[in-house]
C-alpha cells in the first residue's frame, strides 16, 4: 500500500487542478443549457431566479476551469448549490437519494473544497 500512496503523493496537485477544470466544465454546460438551450433545451420555463443561476452557473463555471478568481467564483457557485439543493430538492425529503439532490449536494461541497483550497496548478492565477 505505500507503494501505491507514494505514487499517488506525485499527482495530487494534478488531479486537484483536473478536479477543478472538469467540475468548471460541467457546471459551465449547466449555465449554456439554461441561457443558450445547449447542448440541449432546459427542460422547464426560466423564470428571474432559474435565470441568475444560469449566469452564476455560466460565469463562475468558466473562472473555475480556467482558475481565474476561483476562490470567489467556487464560494458563490457553492452558496448557489446550497439553495439549489434545499429550494429544489430538501423540502422533499432529507435524504439526498431519495430527494434527486445528489448532484446539487456534491456541487455544493466540490466548490467548497476549491473554495478553501484555491485553484492550484493549471490555473491564470494562483490564489
Amino acid at each position: 500500500m505505500n507503494f501505491l500512496n507514494n505514487y499517488l503523493d506525485n499527482y495530487k496537485e494534478h488531479t486537484f487542478a483536473a478536479l477543478r477544470i472538469v467540475l468548471g466544465m460541467l457546471f459551465l454546460f449547466h449555465g449554456t443549457q439554461k441561457l443558450l438551450a445547449f447542448p440541449i433545451e432546459f427542460p422547464f420555463p426560466l423564470n428571474p431566479m432559474i435565470t441568475a443561476a444560469g449566469v452564476i452557473e455560466l460565469v463562475a463555471g468558466t473562472l473555475i476551469m480556467i482558475g481565474f478568481y476561483s476562490r470567489f467564483a467556487a464560494f458563490l457557485a457553492s452558496g448557489t448549490m446550497a439553495v439549489a439543493y434545499w429550494i429544489a430538492h430538501g423540502l422533499n425529503s432529507p435524504f439526498p437519494i431519495a430527494n434527486g439532490g445528489e448532484l446539487s449536494a456534491i456541487y455544493c461541497f466540490s466548490f467548497l473544497f476549491i473554495a478553501a483550497n484555491g485553484p492550484g496548478i493549471w490555473s491564470i492565477n494562483k490564489r
